[in-house]
């Protein structure tokens, strides 16, 4: 079963490129996390996912989000699919198969083919939670990128608000307050005084 809105995201680091350079995943930092999962490179649904992503991604950056793409893969074949197809969004390779079983998107066959991720789309906080989860049967249907858009524009309002900050009373208020006070104190015990003498 796929992880849910609420669940803390598992951490982890795939390969990417065929340079097999290491991407660590660890959600710590100032930016919201996008984690897209897709069954296989070359194929017609996949290349449409990627390369809409790839022509809207200063969205992205503007809501100040990381997009990646996920799938069992080889790096290679994963670079080679995104040099034909001019895809822009970091790739990464779970060729062993932990991270979609991880977060619960491993199916156990697709056309005869054992082992791949379902396309689903998760969307990390800052500190580490699933805002967003979505996940299909249906390897032909695409995610919603306009809820996936409106989860991070939601969470980055809040994370931009300001605490509202208290107006200090200046010096000179507290200050003929204090005055004020101590006047009426006075002018007290001189009345009382006047009385036990009469």
């Amino acid at each position: 079963m796929a992880l849910k809105k609420g669940t803390r995201a598992p951490k982890f680091a795939l390969k990417s490129t065929s340079k097999l350079k290491d991407v660590a995943i660890k959600f710590n930092t100032s930016k919201q996390t996008v984690l897209l999962f897709f069954p296989l490179a070359f194929t017609g649904a996949c290349t449409k996912e990627f390369c809409t992503l790839t022509a809207g991604m200063n969205d992205y950056k503007k809501l100040k989000a990381d997009v990646y793409g996920i799938s069992v893969d080889s790096p290679f074949a994963q670079e080679a699919w995104a040099k034909q197809e001019k895809i822009k969004i970091t790739l990464l390779s779970d060729f062993n198969k932990k991270v979609s079983q991880a977060y619960g998107v491993l199916q156990k066959t697709l056309l005869g083919l054992q082992g791949v991720a379902k396309r689903s789309a998760f969307v990390v906080s800052k500190d580490g939670k699933i805002t967003y989860s979505w996940v299909s049967n249906d390897p032909l249907k695409l995610p919603d990128f306009k809820a996936i858009k409106a989860v991070l524009e939601q969470k980055e309002d809040k994370s931009t608000k300001k605490t509202p900050i208290k107006k200090k009373r200046s010096a000179s208020k507290v200050t003929t307050k204090r005055k004020t006070s101590v006047v009426k104190s006075v002018a007290k015990k001189k009345r009382s005084a006047v009385r036990r003498r009469s």
